[in-house]
């Protein structure tokens, strides 16, 4: 009887696996494998014959799998094959991570002993006494005029929470590839082995004249506020905190898209916002300073009003801003007859059902990662626009829209400070790469593989600096 072939669940290449298996030389081993991996809901992406003998062959099957239990699945449905047998499982991803992502090459030759007495010592000695003279010189004379800290406390790393410093080291250096690929600048993953503010915040300080800006990542809520308030004081250059404002900016562009599908202007949007923390607050102070009036937060403790006395400090300025109709209750109240929910909390906590009680177009952007808010698959039989975090679904709101290019804006003003204006023209160039003629519910934000991304957030970057002479620099 023939084995029945099940739908292949949402699999991804973050759980890609390549299993080394012996086999015989049947020439039907080859289907049965593809067939068995289907039939568990996988995806064969190769299948290599990678040695052979008169009687055996040895075969690499690369097959991408839901999450870390279905690639088990997979594994054990191949092991149930007869004459097969599996003498190895390779995860690609820990693969790809072995000995870290990224390197430091150096920019000049040094072939002998010339190029030695230049590039070190003797000359490199007058490059560091005019540096001495002038300082600012050291923006062009060395890597500061194209380097940034990402700098972590490995506090709320992705959706993993605090899993500390050193296990945060990947995210950081995947980090620093991307402002690498993206934007060509120098990124330096800096995972700081404390929680402490003062600490943090001083640390930074010692390390900031190697550096023309500082990219906060992953550092929990509410402490990232005020380490970012601090160091924004204390430097002379940019601190940008990536969780906020690049979220922020990206979910600015992206609505400012789907507004146009469903012909609404920002301020005549009701706005609801899932989730009080970082991201959250950030994308509220966006959203109000680009224009929206009506916005309305929820968190644990419901909607958050300023009446309510069990406000935290960060909760309460957020609704000293927000909720002009001073709703109260569950997040089912908040949408009733809203525009917009974006939802940057939980998984899970926004019922499909919902969508339909929200105004006739709706849109739904559902961020929480790994998984989202709601069922992205059944938001979008119901809401006009669906956005989300996820890279197997349309509109994915990504935050690599908008750091490399920002910081290649920054770097390139030689800016000293990022300010809101900043936020919104970053935001504004990020929209404008969606023509017209492109736009639709599907598409309302380009893919970070755009080749005019980077360079058109860096040019908006630049254009809103204030411009001083040579002589004020």
């Amino acid at each position: 009887m023939t084995e029945s072939i099940q739908r292949a669940r949402a699999t991804t290449a973050s759980y890609s696996i390549t299993m080394r298996l012996h086999t015989g030389t049947d020439p039907a081993v080859i289907g049965e494998l593809a067939t068995k991996v289907a039939a568990s809901g996988g995806i064969t992406t190769a299948l290599d014959v990678v040695d052979s003998h008169p009687d055996s062959l040895v075969i690499d099957l690369t097959a991408s799998a839901a999450d870390g239990d279905h690639a088990s699945e997979l594994v054990e449905a191949v092991e149930t094959l007869e004459g097969v047998r599996v003498h190895k499982v390779s995860d690609l991803v820990f693969l790809l991570h072995l000995g870290g992502k990224i390197s430091v090459e150096p920019k000049v030759n040094l072939r002998n002993r010339q190029d030695l007495a230049m590039a070190y010592t003797p000359g490199v000695g007058r490059v560091s006494l005019a540096i001495a003279q002038q300082p600012e010189d050291a923006r062009h004379l060395t890597i500061k005029g194209n380097s940034v800290a990402v700098v972590t406390d490995g506090t709320a790393v992705l959706g993993l929470g605090d899993i500390g410093p050193k296990a945060a080291l990947p995210v950081m250096e995947g980090k620093a590839a991307l402002f690498k690929r993206f934007a060509g600048i120098d990124a330096w993953p800096i995972c700081l082995d404390t929680t402490d503010v003062d600490e943090i915040v001083r640390t930074v300080e010692l390390i900031a004249p190697g550096f023309g800006g500082i990219n906060l990542e992953d550092i929990s809520a509410p402490k990232c506020f005020e380490i970012e308030a601090r160091l924004r004081e204390r430097l002379d250059i940019p601190v940008f905190h990536d969780d906020q404002h690049g979220t922020a900016i990206v979910v600015l562009a992206a609505l400012t898209n789907a507004l146009r599908v469903i012909d609404k202007m920002l301020p005549d949007a009701r706005i609801i916002v899932s989730g009080g923390g970082a991201a959250g607050s950030a994308i509220v102070q966006l959203l109000l300073a680009a224009g929206a009036h009506d916005v309305t937060v929820y968190d644990r403790i419901g909607l958050l009003n300023r009446e309510d006395d069990r406000l935290t400090p960060a909760w309460r300025s957020l609704a000293e801003k927000t909720n002009p109709r001073g709703l109260t209750g569950s997040l089912r109240d908040g949408l009733q007859g809203a525009d917009v929910f974006i939802g940057v909390s939980a998984p899970r906590i926004l019922d499909p059902a919902w969508i339909d009680e929200m105004a006739e177009k709706r849109i739904v952007f559902a961020l929480a990662n790994p998984d989202p808010e709601v069922d992205i698959h059944e938001a979008t039989k119901l809401a006009t626009v669906v956005a989300s975090g996820r890279s197997d679904y349309p509109n994915q709101i990504n935050n690599v829209l908008a750091f490399p290019g920002v910081f290649r804006g920054l770097l390139d003003a030689k800016a000293a400070d990022v300010t809101t204006e900043m936020l919104i023209k970053a935001a504004e160039a990020i929209a404008s790469v969606v023509t017209d003629e492109q736009l639709n519910p599907n598409y309302i934000i380009p893919s970070v593989f755009h080749p005019d991304m980077s360079k058109t957030v860096a040019r908006a970057i630049v254009d809103s600096v204030p411009k001083v002479s040579s002589a004020d620099r």
